[in-house]
């Protein structure tokens, strides 16, 4: 694969995002693709710690403070990310799962909790399948019930081929 394929996993909170992602990382890394993620947070959230080297470089202003050992490096920016820019910086890998941007337009699967999350799937686009946590048929898309990652795995994959 010489361009990296992008899928979304979408839904509102508790719908088993985190866990879907997870699921199609570990399935597709299992095959020998090298898969990234990118996770949407719509809170502010804090990956470094009050005392820590790094929170000190923060705290005397600097705006990008990285952190690298023998085995990772991690990045921080005082500022907000596109998606776009966010899969700019991802290379070398052949697939990224992102986790939320729920109205970006990349290939997308919808994850539904209940039937109040049904205008989910009016509002998203580039719509490629769906998972309820409830009984649910779509005319057109392709629909499996929560937990059936082998199924959702296969779908995904049916696409990337095509």
């Amino acid at each position: 694969m010489t361009e990296k394929a992008v899928i979304q996993i979408v839904g509102y909170k508790n719908s088993g995002k985190t866990t879907t992602s997870c699921e199609m990382i570990r399935r597709f890394s299992e095959l020998g693709w090298k898969v990234g993620s990118i996770k949407h947070d719509a809170h502010d959230f804090e990956v470094d710690y009050p005392g820590k080297d790094t929170w000190l470089h923060r705290e005397a202003g600097a705006q990008i403070v990285a952190i690298s050992s023998k085995d990772k490096t991690a990045i921080m920016e005082q500022q907000s990310s596109s998606l776009d820019d966010l899969l700019t910086r991802m290379s070398g890998v052949d697939l990224v799962i992102v986790e939320g941007y729920k109205f970006e337009s990349y290939p997308k699967v919808v994850l539904l909790r209940n039937e109040g999350d049904l205008p989910l799937l009016d509002q998203a686009n580039e719509i490629i399948a769906v998972s309820t946590w409830f009984p649910y048929q779509h005319p057109i898309l392709p629909v499996v019930e929560k937990d059936q990652y082998e199924q959702l795995f296969q779908i995904i994959s049916d696409f990337l081929k095509n």
